[in-house]
């Protein structure tokens, strides 16, 4: 018996279990696990190791329009490569249509944009922004049945938010074609009446972010939109859930009997809104919505992640750069907190600092890692088991952990194309050291192994 790759002596973990054993891999998928005694083309000595499955990062901006004059940072070049070397080898960024825009136009363009230029697979979710009666009628339902299963609708933002109405339209599309709904929770209403008391007192810095958009203008959305799901009949994900009194809200509708799936990010569990109360403008790098909260909300996040009542754990990372006249200190956001760009990169730091701070700080086991970082991605969004999880028949996804690498975050070994990390200076205990993408191995010891253009787009049943 003959392997494309072997990977030998490691430990390997999936949701369910750890063990250690050999990994065999051929034609891209692994064929066999166990002690095997076997030759291979390549052999990688993962003695000491954690071998895990690939991260899927499922919510994740790249190349998305941004308004007037606002560029992201990343494109799939260096969003993909930042991905991979965080220890992932799929991610799913959303496919934007603009308002006025056909859903199959909005596709090609951004098919385009990903085309021979990813270091990692990819899936597309959708964002609806208008739900006109074409779109609902005939765009979304073919677009599902063509493998985009997935889509995400706002309540926040003026060129992005649905009325009740539209959402109850467009969920009711979902229901019947059996699409997966993401929902961006926020009161766009509240949110409006609280900055327009801002402006009128002159509080204009970034630290006036945080404090237009409260806990309960997430909460009470939250509620909302779950509301509308139950109506509809329909499951529901709830992404970048920042507080406890918002997970409240998920587990009485789960008591209910509401499929409810939730989602929490790294920003919720590293900052607080005391960042963006940092001087000379620095504010404006932590500016993301929901923003970071406080003490008390980490530990009601970190005490869902441990109960389970957070199913997903992503980056949501959408880069700008920060001292750019396109970025963060555009010209009206250097002067006034509603211009700042919305959002913070960290495809990259995702899994380092879940590892570290989860995982080494005993808040929880390497199966539950697993699961949160890879494995009910895959299963919410219709890719496992082809990905998320170490069996065979699977792809061959494959990342593999030093569970004893320390170092310092630093922007500067970075490799997104913002000018700034969030986590600037953050210990971390626990490092992806070389990632495998259908049997190839695309990171090595910590450097690149080829070139862009290995990634594949996956359609999903």
């Amino acid at each position: 018996m003959t392997y494309d790759l072997l990977i030998k002596g490691g430990t390997i973990a999936t949701d369910q279990d750890i063990f250690d054993a050999d990994i065999g891999v051929r034609d891209g998928r692994i064929a066999a696990i166990g002690r095997l005694d076997a030759e291979a083309g390549d052999i990688i000595d993962a003695s000491g190791k954690y071998v895990l499955p690939g991260g899927i990062d499922s919510h994740v901006h790249i190349s998305q329009p941004s308004g007037e004059g606002i560029v992201m940072a990343d494109d799939f070049e260096s969003g993909t490569r930042s991905a991979l070397f965080g220890g992932n080898t799929t991610i799913m960024p959303f496919c934007l249509q603009q308002r006025g825009q056909s859903i199959r136009a909005a596709i090609e363009w951004y098919h385009g944009l990903a085309a021979g230029n990813c270091y990692t697979d990819v899936s597309f979710h959708l964002i609806i922004s208008d739900p006109t009666a074409q779109v609902l009628g005939q765009e979304l339902p073919a677009a599902v049945c063509d493998g985009y299963t997935s889509f995400k609708v706002f309540m926040t933002y003026d060129d992005l938010r649905l009325n009740d109405a539209e959402l109850l339209a467009t969920f009711d599309v979902a229901r019947e074609f059996g699409a997966t709904v993401m929902v961006h929770c926020e009161n766009e209403d509240a949110i409006k009446y609280l900055i327009a008391k801002h402006e009128a007192a002159g509080n204009v810095t970034p630290a006036a972010h945080a404090t237009t958009r409260p806990v309960a203008v997430e909460r009470e959305a939250t509620h909302r939109a779950m509301s509308l799901a139950e109506i509809t009949g329909i499951p529901i994900v709830i992404v970048h859930v920042s507080n406890g009194a918002t997970i409240e809200e998920i587990t009485r509708a789960r008591q209910r009997g509401l499929t409810v799936t939730a989602e929490t990010c790294p920003q919720y569990l590293m900052l607080t809104a005391a960042d963006l109360d940092a001087a000379n403008w620095e504010g404006a790098k932590y500016v993301c919505s929901p923003p970071p909260r406080d003490a008390a909300e980490q530990a009601a996040c970190w005490k869902g992640i441990q109960s389970g009542t957070f199913d997903l754990f992503s980056s949501d990372h959408c880069p700008f750069r920060y001292d750019s006249p396109d970025g963060k200190l555009n010209p009206k956001g250097a002067r006034n907190f509603r211009h700042i760009p919305n959002g913070i990169p960290g495809v990259e730091t995702r899994l380092p600092i879940l590892f570290s701070e989860g995982v080494g700080k005993n808040r929880i086991d390497l199966k539950r890692f697993v699961a949160l970082s890879a494995t009910n991605h895959a299963r919410t969004y219709g890719l496992y088991p082809q990905k998320g999880t170490i069996q065979v028949g699977s792809d061959a996804d494959l990342a593999i952990w030093d569970p004893d690498h320390t170092r310092t975050i630093h922007h500067r070994d970075l490799h997104d194309g913002s000018d700034y990390t969030p986590y600037e200076g953050l210990e971390i205990t626990g490092w992806p050291v070389s990632v495998i993408l259908r049997g190839k191995v695309m990171m090595r010891n910590g450097a690149l192994q080829t070139g862009k253009g290995e990634g594949r787009y996956l359609y999903r049943k």
